[in-house]
């Protein structure tokens, strides 16, 4: 399938961000369709964001050097979304922030896609994803006794990268109807703090307590991970009573009455039970045991073993990608059916839409102002 028939098709979005966030959102707005422009450090091998650079054209420029943020301005008259991920006011003292390219371009959506947001005291910190998590309540909460940051995934790509989208998105259907574009502050603080909302809201109330207690953080027997025989772990969330009942059959344990399920004063027998349970089988052993059955039950895979999940594997979910991975476009609409589209237009094209001629782009290359990237990544 071609971009064309793809929701997102005729959007241009140019990316001035370097590290994760950013370019992810970019690239989630590529797998539907619009053209992204990736703007890196030119002449370089080692960009920290490979990954995220599926279906995009990728063009190192030299920032600090007038010429390249020139060539950086005429690129972004072009475009319908500019994102960057800097802290605030460097865009501006480089002569690319918004009140520059906005005035110049009225329909552009310029999104600032930071850690800590355009004001505020942390506003200028510097900062990483376990920072933004913490301040926003999120790795108090996770981990019981001791927080465990689980990966980037809540702070840069889901607070950070998807709310960015959604602020593309959002500003796009306003432009249907205003004709003008709008600056998005995409901070990863808000991000993870809308995450957070209910469970601030139950720990206001009362309801979630300390973590490692609660319904969904492990605090009981029948929602959280068992070492199996072989040293690997099972996962289990039999939450409502049918789906409980089910799994203490698969598990072995039908003498043990599943109205005791919410008694907190039993949980540590069942635990027990469980825990011997689970020990007596290899992970692959309760696959197969709760296959077909509402136990609520699931192997924890390794990351590599998520490219042979039969279920992965039959949605086409997770697929190889040269000598790489790379998950199919999410979600999936019915409008535009088909697999991760690997076609990009050739950068001379978009060189001459800038009126840069063969020469002009040469001689910015010779200086080492631009360096041309062929093809993204597929």
């Amino acid at each position: 399938m071609t971009n064309s028939t793809k929701p997102l098709s005729g959007i241009r979005v140019v990316d001035l961000s370097t590290l994760g966030p950013g370019p992810f959102a970019s690239m989630i707005l590529a797998s539907h369709g619009a053209d992204v422009i990736q703007i890196q450090r030119p002449g370089t091998n080692d960009n920290p964001t490979p990954y995220f650079n599926h279906d995009k054209r990728i063009i190192g420029l030299d920032l600090k050097n007038e010429e390249g943020r020139d060539v950086a301005r005429k690129l972004i008259s072009t475009a319908d979304v500019v994102i960057e991920g800097y802290r605030p006011g460097a865009m501006a003292r480089l002569g690319l922030g918004p009140d520059t390219l906005c005035e110049a371009n009225p329909r552009l959506i310029y999104v600032h896609l930071t850690g800590w947001g355009q004001d505020g005291p942390y506003a200028t910190r510097a900062g990483h994803d376990i920072n933004y998590i913490s301040i926003a309540g999120a790795l108090g909460a996770i981990g019981g006794g001791h927080p465990t940051p689980p990966l980037a995934i809540v702070g840069d790509f889901a607070g950070g990268g998807l709310f960015a989208v959604i602020g593309v998105l959002l500003a796009l259907r306003q432009r249907e109807s205003t004709g003008r574009g709008q600056v998005v502050d995409a901070a990863i603080v808000d991000g993870v703090s809308t995450l957070m909302w209910s469970t601030l809201a139950r720990t206001l109330s009362g309801i979630h307590r300390e973590p490692g207690t609660n319904l969904t953080d492990g605090g009981r027997p029948y929602y959280r991970a068992y070492p199996c025989a072989d040293g690997k772990f099972f996962a289990l969330g039999a939450i409502e009573p049918q789906f409980y009942a089910v799994a203490l059959v698969v598990l072995g344990l039908g003498d043990e009455d599943p109205a005791n399920q919410n008694d907190p004063t039993h949980w540590p027998v069942v635990e027990a039970k469980m825990t011997a349970a689970f020990r007596t089988r290899t992970r692959d052993e309760w696959t197969e045991r709760f296959a077909g059955t509402d136990g609520c039950g699931a192997p924890v895979l390794e990351v590599a073993e998520t490219l042979t999940d039969p279920h992965l594997v039959a949605r086409g979910t997770v697929v190889p990608a040269g000598d790489t991975a790379r998950a199919h476009p999410a979600p999936r609409l019915s409008a535009a059916v088909g697999a991760p589209t690997t076609e990009v237009e050739e950068i001379a094209a978009l060189f001459a839409e800038i009126d840069l001629t063969d020469q002009q782009v040469d001689q910015l290359v010779t200086a080492g102002v631009l360096h041309i990237e062929a093809r993204a990544l597929v």
